[in-house]
């Protein structure tokens, strides 16, 4: 996913649940296709839920309107028992929604436990699908079948302190060694802010940097994979990153410990000359200290003008495999994530649009977008599309190797290969 603080939390939860949840053979009705009736729908519950909930409220209104006889009732899922009712969803059809908003990082997994519907062919009759960015449309694809709809997409990139860069004469980082040289120079001359404030359990922060090196997390394809995170290029990018965890910069006894939503809270009240942060993150900077004393570039890469590849996080819209109201639940699935209603959600609450054309649109009106945009243009990554991927998150195994480096416990290439050992096991365990 993906990921606002918000969603980062509900991201751990879910993985809970992809990690957890028993296997079901089969969770499908039997064929029973009611164009009647009511739809149950289960969403993700915000922080300041009712704009969200307008914009939904409109589609909803106009999908009764067109479908005769048939009633959408919407529920707003609470972070904290979500990942209890997803389970219990996937478990007993009796509890089951008919569409439901899910974290893009859980697919596989959903996909394994039998939750989630195949709509492969519908999906390629759905004319607006054809304009989808690719990364949004890997997020709802596994072993070649489409399993859903793309809701938005979040993406990070490089935020730095305007008024600081400016007091010390300094430019924008250009490359990934200037970055680092840069943050430097800002602890140096300011002792009381981060250069660059990282976290040891900042994954998909740390993750740029094994990319933009020419690493992998994993190869492979059609569910099938193979840990390269021990690989000479991603033992690179390891070393990039974890050689930001100094006194000279970010000091690792307060930043190994740190996540994403720790970074951006701290660059948000003033501590931090720079930092990594999504799309998801602009809010909760503008209504910190540093409102209107900062700006947002794409993360630089290892050369010159390049942007470092960064996750495509987000959420998409799936149908239950358990629904008996097949066609409404894919119409109505295909309403909540049309343009319109992607567009009327970016307006509403900040979510980036999955539609290449629907966010060339939002980036014009919207300056802050525009080095999100560029990244999201310049070329993103996914995590490895298989139920492995869960239990690799939540048994924080990235994370756990970062902080082994950053401690001084392992090298770089102990770290990794012990990463890499536990990352294949989970692989070969989830057939």
């Amino acid at each position: 996913m993906k990921l606002p603080v918000r969603l980062a939390v509900l991201t751990a939860a879910a993985l809970v649940v992809t990690a957890c949840a028993p296997q079901t053979s089969d969770n499908s009705t039997d064929g029973t296709d009611e164009k009647t009736g009511t739809l149950r729908v289960w969403l993700f519950q915000e922080v300041g839920n009712k704009p969200k909930e307008k914009a939904v409220d409109s589609v909803v209104a106009a999908f009764e309107k067109a479908h005769r006889g048939t009633k959408v009732d919407v529920e707003y899922i609470p972070v904290d028992t979500r990942a209890q009712r997803v389970k219990a969803a996937f478990n007993d059809t009796k509890s089951a929604p008919d569409v439901m908003e899910y974290g893009n990082t859980d697919t596989a997994g959903y996909v394994h436990d039998g939750g989630l519907l195949d709509v492969t062919e519908e999906f390629g009759d759905w004319t607006e699908a054809k304009d989808t960015d690719p990364t949004a449309r890997q997020s709802v694809t596994v072993d070649g079948k489409v399993y859903g709809a793309p809701f938005y997409v979040g993406v990070r990139a490089l935020y730095y302190r305007t008024d600081v860069f400016e007091d010390l004469g300094l430019h924008v980082p250009r490359t990934m060694a200037e970055l680092a040289s840069t943050a430097r120079e800002i602890r140096d001359a300011r002792p009381d802010l981060y250069g660059l404030v990282v976290g040891g359990a900042y994954t998909y922060g740390a993750m740029p940097f094994v990319w933009a090196n020419g690493g992998e997390i994993a190869t492979g394809r059609n569910g099938s994979y193979a840990s390269a995170i021990d690989s000479v290029a991603a033992q690179k990018g390891i070393k990039a990153y974890t050689s930001l965890f100094a006194d000279h910069n970010c000091p690792p006894a307060k930043c190994a410990g740190m996540g994403g939503n720790d970074t951006v809270t701290a660059f948000a009240a003033g501590k931090a000359g720079m930092a990594i942060g999504g799309d998801f993150s602009h809010a909760a900077v503008e209504a910190g200290k540093v409102k209107g004393k900062y700006a947002v570039v794409p993360l630089p890469g290892v050369a010159a003008g390049s942007i470092a590849p960064a996750f495509a996080g987000g959420n998409n819209i799936g149908v239950l495999k358990s629904t008996s109201h097949r066609t409404l639940a894919v119409d109505l699935m295909e309403d909540l994530a049309s343009k319109e209603t992607q567009a009327s959600l970016f307006e509403a609450m900040g979510f980036l649009p999955t539609y290449v054309d629907v966010r060339q649109r939002v980036a014009a009106k919207a300056p802050f977008v525009k080095p999100f945009v560029q990244t999201l243009v310049a070329g993103t990554k996914f995590v490895p599309a298989s139920p492995a991927w869960a239990r690799i998150d939540s048994s924080l195994v990235l994370p756990t190797m970062f902080q082994e480096v950053i401690s001084g416990k392992k090298t770089v290439g102990a770290a990794s290969k012990d990463a890499a050992v536990k990352m294949n096991e989970a692989f070969g365990s989830a057939g």
